[in-house]
């Protein structure tokens, strides 16, 4: 249906849907691919950058581990500890506050041998046997202690009567009141009352090794905004991030803020987001099946590109998360700015390539329309309209030309014949139908001499440089006199083109007159005629990355006229080259076979069933054909180069035909040409 409405379509019509269908189609296409994949790299970058930045906060995250129980391990190996161990508390405890100061840590204390507290760094109730065992407390003695394997603290988190016994000042940096917060998993709680604090415990050992005691120190993360405002500073330093985006870094206890520079209200408030609480989607990600999130999120009253992490205690459990993350909106507008900008660039490409290609496809269509409406002026009556003149020297300039021509020989004679006509009226009224058909005979005639005419005037033109040609190249040759040797090999490929010249004015007239014209037939060896064509392309292969395979198995020499054979195969070959512009593999087989009927297709009873054959065949390895061109390969113009004139296969299976062969294509992952022709039984 839309064939049929296409074909009844004005040329213009047609012209201009064959410019504007790939532009509106193609470009736009190309276009919506080009938008998606770039907005979808971009995407992919930001999450590579909040990959990295979340490795960035992770590693500072560890070294504060490292420095917690570096710090710890120092105190438990110090030589003040182990003099102040036999002498009261109260001199252990100064000793104990003094370096929590200088090490900037939060807590610090001495625990018994047997994991009570015995001195902490604030004093109070301290040093009694008998002060109950905590959540911190190190396993009882009982076994023989060993060397501890690695200093590096661990996460904790504390109930608050834990943290009132280790460090009662720190009680009031606790609680944290949760804020109702957006997209947040419902609670009942109102407070989130425990303590995150790193800690590390190294054993305190004597002189031959024996555990005496326990050296306890740790930091409080709640709260603790010197802490998270140096992790936002090493991972987002200033003006380390474009279009006016802003960094933040938080810390979690379970989904709960404890200690972050997200702004509540937006980044002119000062009032830190504290309390607010993490996204549904996101605490089912990280703290429930302990994964990684790496991707947009909406934090506290808007979206940022955010990295999620767990932290786990010292047992494994998921008890936290560690929160980079950076702004998305002003990398969004960034985004769709760019893909408008070359949505843009495209439109007007596209709209350029239109207005070009109009004015291209109108230098085509008005000359033909113009020849269109001068034989509707003709056929209405007016048998003195013509094209006149095109403005172009073209095949459709000339075409134009040729029309004008015609309609004057065609006026000519048909007023001739009307005036014959008239005077045979006046006097044989019965013959006016004999005559109608002579005027239609005369101007079938006229037609064919014109082709005739045309077809002899080509031959003579050609075959005039021919001769100059091959004249000069025999005084050439008697010019050079024995230095002619030097150059044989160049001098005999002339001879060959001119005679291959000769050959195709033959072909031409053959086409004309094919009963007075006829090649040399001989049988010929078709590997060498391989060999030979091989020569021919050199030139087109030395500017290729292509290999050439030979499989020359063929013993039968088929009758053909060479020159013919050659330039079939020369075309094919050509063909091959061109399509494996980027390089390949041109494979030239030849082998014996048994034609049959049904085997070779039944071309218009070319031979009979077990015929002697030989197939010559041309397989490349470039993109191939598909099954539409396949179908229409071989008729007239039918071509994908954008300079061929798609009369190379259409001419080549008419010589092969008329030496009982035949041309057939296909497609093996790349083009393949069969030519089959027919071995005289006495050959």
């Amino acid at each position: 249906m839309l064939r049929q409405h296409f074909r009844r379509l004005s040329i213009r019509n047609k012209l201009l849907a064959m410019v504007l269908l790939p532009l509106l189609l193609a470009l736009p296409l190309l276009g919506a691919i080009l938008l998606f994949w770039g907005a979808s790299a971009f995407d992919r970058l930001l999450v590579t950058k909040i990959r990295a930045d979340l490795a960035v906060a992770n590693g500072y995250f560890e070294r504060v581990l490292g420095e917690v129980g570096a710090s710890t391990a120092a105190v438990a190996d110090s030589h003040a500890l182990h003099l102040a161990l036999g002498g009261p508390d109260d001199v252990l405890q100064t000793l104990l506050r003094d370096v929590k100061q200088s090490a900037g840590l939060d807590f610090l204390n001495l625990r018994g041998n047997d994991g009570r507290l015995r001195v902490t760094d604030h004093g109070g109730d301290a040093g009694s046997g008998q002060r109950p065992r905590d959540a911190l407390a190190p396993a009882a003695n009982a076994a023989p202690w060993r060397p501890a394997a690695s200093t590096s603290a661990t996460l904790e988190v504390l109930e608050p009567a834990t943290l009132a016994r280790l460090a009662p000042q720190l009680s009031s940096r606790v609680p944290v009141p949760l804020v109702p917060t957006l997209n947040a998993a419902p609670t009942s709680r109102q407070t989130e009352e425990r303590a995150m604090v790193v800690v590390a415990t190294l054993p305190v050992r004597d002189s031959k090794g024996a555990v005496v005691g326990h050296v306890q120190g740790g930091v409080l993360l709640n709260r603790n905004l010197p802490f998270i405002d140096h992790i936002n500073q090493i991972v987002y330093p200033e003006g380390s991030l474009p279009f006016g985006s802003r960094g933040t870094a938080t810390l979690f206890l379970d989904d709960v803020r404890v200690s972050t520079n997200v702004r509540l209200f937006g980044p002119e408030r000062e009032e830190r987001a504290i309390g607010t609480r993490v996204s549904t989607a996101v605490r089912e990600a990280v703290l429930v099946r302990g994964s990684t999130w790496l991707d947009r999120a909406f934090v506290v009253n808007d979206w940022y590109v955010s990295g999620y992490q767990p932290l786990r205690d010292s047992r494994g459990t998921a008890v936290g998360m560690l929160y980079v993350g950076f702004l998305e909106g002003p990398f969004t507008w960034f985004k769709y700015s760019v893909l408008a900008s070359i949505g843009a660039m495209f439109l007007a490409v596209m709209a350029a390539a239109a207005f070009v290609s109009l004015r291209w496809a109108r230098a085509i269509f008005r000359p033909i329309e113009r020849m269109a409406a001068t034989m509707q002026a003709v056929e209405a009556g007016r048998p003195d309209a013509r094209v006149g003149s095109t403005g172009s020297t073209d095949e459709i300039g000339q075409l134009a030309g040729h029309l004008d021509h015609l309609l004057d020989v065609v006026d000519d004679k048909t007023q001739a014949l009307t005036r014959w006509g008239e005077e045979l009226d006046r006097k044989v009224v019965e013959r006016t139908r004999e005559l109608e058909s002579a005027q239609v005979q005369l101007l079938r005639s006229e037609k064919l001499a014109a082709v005739g005419q045309l077809t002899a005037s080509i031959a003579h033109e050609v075959n005039n440089p021919i001769a100059v040609i091959q004249g000069n190249l025999d005084l050439a040759r008697e010019l050079l006199g024995t230095d002619a040797a030097k150059v044989e090999a160049e001098l005999k490929l002339v001879d060959e083109q001119v005679e291959r010249m000769r050959l195709i004015v033959t072909q031409l007239l053959q086409f004309a007159r094919p009963a007075e014209y006829a090649g040399y037939v001989e049988n010929v060896d078709t590997a060498r005629v391989i060999d030979d064509c091989l020569v021919l392309v050199g030139h087109e292969l030395a500017r290729t990355r292509i290999e050439i395979r030979r499989e020359f198995h063929a013993s039968g020499q088929p009758a053909i006229n060479r020159n013919e054979l050659q330039q079939v195969l020369v075309n094919l070959m050509v063909n091959a080259i061109h399509a494996m512009a980027e390089g390949g593999v041109l494979t030239l087989t030849t082998r014996d076979v048994t034609r049959d009927v049904t085997h070779q297709g039944a071309r218009e009873g070319a031979r009979a069933a077990g015929e002697r054959g030989v197939e010559i065949e041309v397989a490349d390895t470039g993109p191939g054909l598909g099954p539409e061109l396949i179908g229409e390969l071989f008729k007239p113009f039918v071509t994908r180069k954008k300079d061929g004139t798609g009369l190379g296969l259409w001419i080549s299976r008419s010589i092969v035909e008329r030496y009982r062969g035949n041309i057939t294509a296909a497609d093996r992952g790349g083009a393949v040409f069969t030519v089959s022709l027919a071995v005289e039984s006495d050959a």
